[in-house]
């Protein structure tokens, strides 16, 4: 199969001087993004190279693995411990439907953590023999840049190898970050929080975005004590304010702690465990402080100085719409770029990257009407614009849908929780911007409305839509009330 390649944004054989490249792309990074773009340019034809550093479920600058951060220490691995941890509210529910069970139930953290182990295992497991039967060649190993053509990779027994490339790929993902504390080295990350010998009876979990609130929800769920510290008024800043106080009372509802507009002074080791004294002098006692306090992209062990390439103040490689750097040779997709940080995105970056390279397709991502999910418990899932964005982009006024009922299930177990949704409007075009939800099986739902946005639906075409009886998911539906007008340019108004 000859292959074909986009040279210069015009597609054409490959030169006489290509051939001289020992792959048509060498990828550094086999994370989600990375193995996609691999795959899809050997599909094309390309030759393809990727390196990635040995596997181990807790990452640091030289331990990695196959399948990245989602796979190895992120999305699956989280998520196998929200299930695990929501079985807990599960067990409290099922006695009002019926089941008669021993007021003392036992919860095992090494068995489901075993599980997990087992589970990413074998998930690194198929990445690799999907690269394989790609006819992808992986290498073990550290890589970085000694040129625009050319890849030095380290191997574990330190020898080091070096290949040109016509393009190289970086999908070398991101890495969580410490705050700056007297006594931060006592305090984890979510690497290894997914991997603790011993379940803490008392957690201290720093930060209010997706990692601190499902940590909390997960650990609370397993009957530990969480106090939630964060500097905002509610956690989840960037997302609808009106589904962020839900959350928040969830959290609170569900016996999470909650610490608003607080930070963390130090942490200090006592006899007692961990003691985390925050700016408002409250000492915090705790088996296990998590700092959830953002991550930062995986770019100072690249040497790309070698090859000219350009870095934000941030430390994301800069990129233009297709992916590519300054340097024409080099690209890069993923959360080292720090645009959208989501291992969907990285695929359909990596996807793109392949499509324009090698497919002869130039393909832009499009980060439009992209869903969102926190695995709190329950979750929030979301997809478009909320309340906020759409009044700073709107013209003309918004419209606001909402319904806020108590499910089925929590009507017998007797749960005070209750789920919300909303829609969110444009009042000239009726086309609906935005879409959220609070509640059991949230997600799930999600990705259904996601579908109707990126065709551009309506509020009318969701009207006209027959509802699953009996199901959360019709209430989408049903919104037939207008919660709220909003003028353009107003500022959004709560009723929750």
């Amino acid at each position: 199969m000859a292959r074909k390649m986009l040279i210069d944004g015009e597609l054409g054989k490959p030169s006489e001087d290509d051939k001289n490249y020992d792959f048509d792309l060498f990828v550094i990074g086999a994370g989600s993004g990375g193995v996609r773009a691999s795959r899809f340019s050997a599909n094309y034809g390309a030759k393809v190279g990727i390196c990635e550093l040995p596997f181990h479920p807790i990452s640091s600058e030289t331990i990695g693995g196959v399948g990245g951060t989602c796979v190895i220490r992120g999305c699956v691995p989280k998520k196998i411990l929200v299930y695990g941890a929501s079985y807990g509210g599960e067990l409290e529910d099922a006695r009002k439907f019926g089941w008669e069970l021993s007021e003392k139930v036992d919860f095992n953290w090494k068995k489901l953590l075993q599980k997990k182990t087992d589970e990413i295992n074998r998930l690194n497991g198929i990445y690799k023999r999907l690269l394989s039967n790609a006819g992808v060649k992986l290498f073990e190993g550290e890589g970085r840049l000694a040129g625009p053509n050319e890849v030095e990779v380290t191997q574990l027994d330190g020898t080091k190898l070096s290949y040109s490339a016509k393009h190289i790929l970086i999908a070398t993902g991101s890495r969580a970050q410490r705050l700056n504390i007297p006594g931060e080295e006592l305090a984890i990350t979510s690497d290894k929080a997914l991997s603790l010998e011993e379940l803490p009876k008392r957690a201290v979990v720093v930060g209010g975005g997706y990692i601190a609130v499902e940590f909390a929800s997960i650990w609370r769920g397993m009957g530990s004590t969480v106090d939630l510290v964060f500097r905002k008024e509610l956690p989840l800043r960037g997302f609808d304010d009106e589904m962020r106080a839900v959350v928040a009372r969830n959290l609170e509802g569900r016996g999470i702690n909650l610490h608003p507009r607080t930070n963390l002074s130090k942490l200090m080791k006592t006899e007692h465990g961990i003691m985390a004294v925050t700016d408002h002098g409250e000492e915090l006692m705790a088996d296990v402080v998590l700092f959830a306090t953002g991550r930062a992209p995986n770019s100072k062990r690249l040497n790309l100085e070698a090859a000219g390439v350009e870095l934000d103040n941030t430390g994301a490689i800069k990129v233009d719409e297709y992916s590519r750097t300054n340097m024409p040779s080099v690209w890069a997709v993923g959360d080292v770029t720090n645009r959208m940080n989501l291992t969907p995105v990285a695929l359909m970056e990596g996807t793109c990257f392949a499509n324009t390279v090698f497919k002869g397709q130039p393909s832009k991502p499009d980060y439009n009407n992209v869903p969102y999910a926190v695995f709190s418990i329950p979750p929030l899932s979301v997809v478009g614009l909320s309340e906020e964005q759409a009044l700073e982009q709107a013209n003309g006024d918004i419209l606001i849908f909402t319904s806020t009922f108590n499910p089925m299930k929590n009507t017998i177990s007797g749960r005070q929780e209750k789920t919300v949704m909303k829609l969110v409007v444009d009042a000239e075009t009726d086309k609906v911007l935005g879409a959220s939800m609070c509640g059991p099986d949230a997600p799930e739902i999600m990705q259904g409305i996601a579908v109707a946005l990126k065709c551009g639906a309506t509020k009318a075409q969701f009207d006209s839509t027959v509802g699953l009886h009996p199901t959360a998911a019709e209430e989408f539906v049903t919104m037939r009330s207008l919660t709220r007008r909003v003028a353009g340019q107003g500022k959004p108004k709560t009723n929750l």
